[in-house]
C-alpha cells in the first residue's frame, strides 16, 4: 500500500458508511466533503492566525534585523525572544498545511479510484448517476469542470483580498488567482465526475472559510 493508502483507505471506509445512510453515491461524495472541510477547520484557523501574527511582528523584525544586521548570533538570540513574547512559532502555520495537503490529496485519490480503496460492495455505486451525470465514474467534460473553475477562482481571489503581496509575491499571487481555476478546469473534464463533485464543494466551502478569515484578519489588524 503506498503511503497515500494510508489516508485514502480510512476515508473511504467513512465514504462507504455514508454512502449505507445515504444511498446516493453523489450526496455520499458531498457529505464526505463537508465531514472533511469541518474536521480541516481548526487546522485552516491555526494556519491563518499565524500567518496573521507573522505580519504583526513583520516591523519589529525588520528593526532587530536592521539593529543586528552585522551580527548574525544576536540577532538569533533576540529573534528567538521576540518569538517568545509574542507567542509566535515560525512553524504555526507549516504544520496545519502540511497537514491539510496530506489528507485532501488522500481523498483526492480516492474519488480519483475509488475502488483501489473500497472493495467490491461499492463497484455499482460509483457507477450511478447523479443529477445530469449519468455515470459518476466518468467525466462530466463541462458543467462540473466549469464550476470547480469558477469557485476556485473566487476562493482564489477572496482568499488574496486582505493579502497585498507586492514583487514575486504579487506574480505568484496572479499565477495562483488565473491558472490555477484554469488547470482545474483542464484536470476535471478528464477526471472522474465524483472528483470534480468533491473539488467542486469542497471550493464553495473555502469561499465561506475564506470570508471568515478575512472578517479575523481585519479584526486582529485593528486590534494591532
Amino acid at each position: 500500500m503506498s503511503w497515500l493508502g494510508f489516508i485514502a483507505t480510512p476515508l473511504g471506509y467513512v465514504l462507504k458508511f455514508l454512502y449505507n445512510i445515504i444511498g446516493v453515491y453523489g450526496l455520499s461524495i458531498v457529505a464526505l466533503t463537508l465531514i472533511v472541510k469541518l474536521c480541516l477547520y481548526p487546522l485552516y484557523k491555526k494556519q491563518i492566525m499565524s500567518t496573521a501574527n507573522m505580519a504583526s511582528i513583520q516591523p519589529k523584525m525588520q528593526a532587530l534585523q536592521k539593529k543586528y544586521a552585522n551580527d548574525k548570533n544576536k540577532l538569533n538570540e533576540e529573534m528567538s525572544k521576540l518569538y517568545k513574547e509574542e507567542g509566535y512559532s515560525p512553524l504555526g502555520g507549516c504544520l496545519p498545511m502540511i497537514v491539510q495537503t496530506i489528507i485532501i490529496m488522500g481523498l483526492f485519490a480516492l474519488l480519483r479510484q475509488p475502488m483501489s480503496f473500497m472493495d467490491d460492495n461499492m463497484l455499482y455505486a460509483i457507477h450511478e448517476n447523479f443529477l445530469w451525470i449519468l455515470d459518476l465514474s466518468q467525466p462530466d467534460h463541462w458543467i462540473l469542470p466549469i464550476a470547480a473553475a469558477v469557485a476556485t477562482f473566487i476562493s482564489t481571489t477572496v482568499s488574496m483580498k486582505t493579502q497585498p503581496q507586492q514583487g514575486q509575491g504579487k506574480a505568484m499571487g496572479l499565477v495562483m488567482r488565473y491558472f490555477f481555476p484554469v488547470m482545474i478546469l483542464w484536470m476535471a473534464r478528464s477526471y472522474p465526475s465524483g472528483l470534480a463533485i468533491y473539488w467542486f464543494i469542497s471550493q464553495v466551502i473555502q469561499i465561506f472559510y475564506n470570508l471568515h478569515f478575512n472578517r479575523l484578519r481585519k479584526k486582529m489588524a485593528e486590534d494591532y
